[in-house]
């Protein structure tokens, strides 16, 4: 069993910035993918951001492209999402996941999910 912890969320005004954090636990993520996706009220949720765990290449959703920055620290199994010039559309519940192989935008291909964190971007 793996298990995913988000810290970070909170209240931001409209142009602010949040750092969230995701630490994993329960087994090294060596071959993983690691990433974010979001859920607003009453809408779907959507793919944000992913990085390969080996070789750091990261794909980006084009609402965020340019504002948000995915990264990682191998040694402590943590990846973090830097979150700059919020705009009120990001408000969101966001969760951590990690899979077994490559990134991918669908859900349903991600083995692993945290609790999720809450971000409210006030205008």
């Amino acid at each position: 069993q793996v298990q995913l912890v988000e810290s970070g969320g909170g209240l931001v005004q409209a142009g602010g910035s949040l750092r969230l954090s995701c630490e994993a636990s329960g087994r090294t993520f060596s071959s993983y993918a690691m990433g974010w996706f979001r859920q607003a009220p009453g809408k779907e949720r959507e793919f944000v951001t992913g990085i390969n765990w080996v070789g750091g290449s990261t794909y980006y959703a084009d609402s965020v492209k340019g504002r948000f920055t995915i990264s990682r620290e191998n040694a402590k199994d943590t990846v973090y999402l830097q979150m700059n010039s919020l705009k009120p559309e990001d408000t969101a519940v966001y969760y951590c996941v990690a899979r077994r192989g490559p990134i991918i935008n669908a859900q349903a291909g991600y083995d692993y999910w945290g609790r999720g964190t809450q971000v409210t971007v006030s205008s």
